[in-house]
């Protein structure tokens, strides 16, 4: 399995580190990972913007598939849904757990639920990742 340091490593230059994903626990079957809520992630409103939330969880599902890859495999995502519930504050952090509901060989599916610091849930987001040559 691939380790946390090297994947939070390759994630640094693109678009989830440029959010500020923070990789947590990884396992074939359960990702963990925060986001700091910072202003250019939020509404005008101060709160945690859509786009941020399905950003987040996508990454989250996305490292799942990585770890159950086989060797010469890569993936990319066919479909996302997202409900959304409450907010999360700017200046606070968000944690998404996301698990896999389905792990096979063409496809996988991945829910993130994504809580407040309060332990709130703010979104639960279901995706489908397909396994690519």
């Amino acid at each position: 399995m691939i380790e946390r340091d090297a994947l939070q490593k390759f994630l640094e230059p693109l678009f989830p580190g440029l959010m500020g994903v923070t990789l947590t626990e990884l396992s074939a079957e359960r990702i963990l990972a925060t986001m700091q809520v910072r202003p250019d992630l939020c509404t005008s409103g101060g709160i945690l913007h859509g786009g941020a939330y399905m950003a987040f969880a996508d990454t989250l599902g996305a490292v799942g598939t990585v770890l159950n890859l086989a060797p010469g495999k890569k993936t990319t995502t066919t479909d996302s849904s997202t409900k959304f519930i409450a907010g999360a504050k700017v200046g606070s952090t968000v944690t998404g757990e996301s698990v896999a509901l389905h792990r096979g060989r063409t496809t996988m599916v991945w829910q993130t639920s994504v809580r407040n610091a309060e332990g709130k849930l703010c979104a639960v987001v279901t995706q489908t990742q397909l396994v690519l040559d």
